[in-house]
């Protein structure tokens, strides 16, 4: 078992759906999928974990404001404001605020619908 699997619940965060869009609508094949947008909020503190993967659902991170600590095979990246990253079918990580402010992301993803 990995360090990273006795991390804490998710703490301190705020998730906000901005907008969603019907996929299987737009595109033949893809129904049951939905686009989505969404504005999460960790506070100071917070973990968005422990530890997820996005094998089904991919998508990007937008970073708005603060400093946002991605934590991926052993590894912890610090991501501030105006840069971003893909979370592919290879993405297995979690989140963590470590900053005094707010840190506060655009994330743009692919779900199953329900």
């Amino acid at each position: 078992m990995s360090k990273e699997q006795g991390l804490p619940e998710t703490k301190g965060v705020q998730v906000e759906l901005l907008s969603s869009l019907d996929l299987g609508l737009e595109i033949p094949g893809m129904e049951g999928r939905e686009l989505r947008m969404r504005l999460v909020t960790i506070a100071p503190g917070g973990v968005f974990g422990p530890v997820h993967s996005h094998i089904d659902r991919p998508g990007m991170v937008y970073i708005l404001q603060g400093t946002i600590t991605d934590h991926r095979n052993g590894i912890a990246t610090d991501y501030g404001p105006g840069v971003g990253w893909p979370e592919d079918r290879n993405t297995t990580h979690w989140l963590e605020n470590r900053g005094t402010i707010p840190a506060v992301e655009v994330s743009v993803d692919i779900v199953r619908q329900g």
